[in-house]
């Protein structure tokens, strides 16, 4: 399943996008818990946003393989 970033997200991930191995994860929260381990900078971000197929994600929502998934980190201006 491929995972896509953004701003400082892509920062701490080295990269635009991760690969996670199907089954790896399922839900919304599993995956928060996988970047959490893999990647602990992600525990600094004061916020983060899960999209799943280009709408806001709870924790419980189900991540399905060839679903669109992006991480949308804090979002500052003025």
């Amino acid at each position: 399943m491929r995972v896509k970033a953004f701003g400082i997200a892509k920062e701490i991930l080295g990269n635009s996008s991760i690969y996670i191995e199907p089954n790896t994860v399922t839900t919304v929260r599993q995956l928060k818990d996988y970047l959490y381990e893999r990647y602990p900078e992600m525990l600094h971000l004061k916020t983060m946003a899960i999209a799943v197929n280009q709408s806001y994600a709870t924790d419980d929502t189900d991540l399905t393989e060839g679903a669109e998934i992006v991480i949308i980190p804090p979002v500052s201006g003025g």
